[in-house]
């Protein structure tokens, strides 16, 4: 099987040149697809559907600067549609929390009226950067995270949600499953 992105029309139909378009699909593996999309500086929530026209459900959401994610063991010989949509927004300074046994809670004041919700990010010990870990919906101000091991002196912050426009949707089916 071709391991060469199969985009559908709707990337022509959007402008895009279909030599070099700005998001793929990729099958790497009979039951495996790798999207990739170009940096704009973003993050991005990533989203899938087994029909194109949904229902879709999010997958993961990125931080910035990421321009890939790796879809692994997916059903055999089933279509999948992919898109990805970019989010931005202000981010707090590292936020302090109420901590009780294995959760913490965190509260804020809600100072916009137009965001699309606000998005938890975790640093955990030792980790470089701060990773998406909960989403809310708009004029949430609360939010309790179960903490997991090791998550103990995590330091969040907490950003608040503007998506930008979707990508078009790449497709991909997966090939059949390897015999054992």
């Amino acid at each position: 099987m071709s391991a060469k992105p199969l985009v559908l029309a709707a990337l022509l139909a959007a402008g895009c040149s279909a030599s070099a378009p700005s998001f793929t699909a990729t099958l790497t593996s009979p039951t495996d697809v790798v999207l990739s999309w170009p940096d704009d500086d973003a993050g991005h929530r990533v989203e899938y559907a087994n029909d194109p026209a949904g229902p879709w459900t999010t997958l993961r959401f990125l931080p910035a600067h990421v321009t890939s994610y790796h879809h692994p063991d997916l059903i055999p010989e089933t279509p999948f549609y992919y898109r990805v949509r970019p989010y931005t927004g202000p981010v707090s300074t590292e936020l302090h929390a109420v901590t009780s046994g294995d959760t913490v809670t965190f509260t804020w004041t809600d100072r916009t009226s137009d965001e699309a919700g606000f998005l938890l990010e975790i640093r955990r010990p030792g980790a470089p950067d701060f990773d998406p870990v909960e989403v809310t919906d708009p004029d949430v101000t609360t939010c309790a995270l179960s903490l997991l091991p090791g998550e103990e002196k995590s330091a969040y912050r907490l950003r608040t949600l503007y998506y930008g426009p979707l990508s078009p949707v790449v497709h991909q089916t997966t090939g059949k499953a390897s015999k054992p």
